[in-house]
C-alpha cells in the first residue's frame, strides 16, 4: 500500500471529529458551494460533492435543504478560504485549512494557539510546499474490482486506489478532482464521499512526552469554530 493508504489509515484510527464538527464543516461547505455555483446540485458539482459528504456522515436531509436554503439568502455572508503555516515544538510541520467570515478573529486565534503551545506562526508558502495537495473519493465498492478500477481511471489522474470496509477509495492530484468526479458520474459509479487531504511528503517520529505537546497545539486548533482542517509532519501511529 502507498502513501495515502497510511495516511488514511493513522487519520481514522487516531484523530477523526466528532460529528457536531463534521456539520458545521459540511454548512460551511454549502454556502461557499452555493455562493461559488448557484443552489441546484444538477448544475452544481462543488454542491452535489457535498451533498454526498453531508449522506456520508447521516446528517439529516433537513438539515442540508435549510443550508442551502440559507446560503442563497443575498443576506448570508460568505465564508473566505484561508490557510495558516507555522511549527509546533520539535520542529513539527502545521497547515491549518480555515473557513471564515471574520478573518481578524481568526488570525488572532490561530496566533494565540500557536504562541500559547510554544509554536510559531509562519509565513504564507514556509510550509505548504512540505505536503501533496490531494483529492479523494469514496465509491460504492459492491460490484467492482479496486484493480479494475485503478486501471480504469489512471487515465484520469488516479494514482492510488484502495479497498477498506467502508468501500473503495480514489487518491489523486488536488487538480484531478472534476475529472474523476464526471468519469465516476458517466459511468453511474456510486460516489458515498469526496474530498481534499494534504498528505505530508515526509513525517517525524517523536517520544510520547514530545508527542504530547504537539498535541496540545493540534487539539486547540481543531477545536475552533472557524478550522476546517488540521495537517501535521508529525508520525502517527495506529497502535
Amino acid at each position: 500500500m502507498g502513501r495515502a493508504f497510511e495516511f488514511r489509515k493513522a487519520r481514522k484510527m487516531k484523530r477523526w471529529s466528532a460529528m457536531s464538527k463534521a456539520f458545521t464543516r459540511i454548512g460551511k461547505d454549502i454556502v461557499m458551494a452555493v455562493k461559488e455555483g448557484g443552489p441546484d446540485p444538477n448544475n452544481n458539482s462543488r454542491l452535489r460533492a457535498v451533498i454526498q459528504n453531508a449522506k456520508s456522515v447521516n446528517m439529516p436531509k433537513d438539515n442540508v435543504e435549510r443550508s442551502i436554503k440559507k446560503a442563497s439568502d443575498k443576506s448570508q455572508g460568505d465564508y473566505k478560504e484561508v490557510i495558516f503555516e507555522g511549527y509546533a515544538p520539535h520542529g513539527i510541520a502545521i497547515l491549518v485549512e480555515t473557513a471564515t467570515d471574520n478573518n481578524t478573529r481568526t488570525v488572532a486565534n490561530v496566533r494565540s494557539y500557536f504562541n500559547k503551545c510554544d509554536g510559531s506562526l509562519g509565513t504564507s508558502g514556509s510550509v505548504v510546499f512540505m505536503f501533496d495537495h490531494t483529492c479523494n473519493f469514496r465509491i460504492n465498492a459492491e460490484g467492482l474490482d479496486p484493480e479494475e478500477i485503478e486501471l480504469e481511471f489512471i487515465d484520469y489522474g488516479a494514482e492510488e486506489v484502495f479497498a477498506d470496509e467502508d468501500g473503495i477509495l480514489i487518491y489523486a492530484p488536488f487538480e484531478s478532482f472534476g475529472a474523476i468526479q464526471a468519469a465516476l458520474e458517466e459511468k453511474n459509479i456510486e460516489i458515498l464521499s469526496s474530498g481534499f487531504e494534504r498528505i505530508p511528503q515526509v513525517t517525524k517520529q517523536l517520544s510520547a512526552e514530545d508527542a504530547a505537546y504537539v498535541e496540545k497545539l493540534l487539539e486547540k486548533l481543531e477545536e475552533d469554530d472557524d478550522v476546517q482542517y488540521v495537517y501535521h509532519t508529525m508520525e502517527e501511529t495506529t497502535d
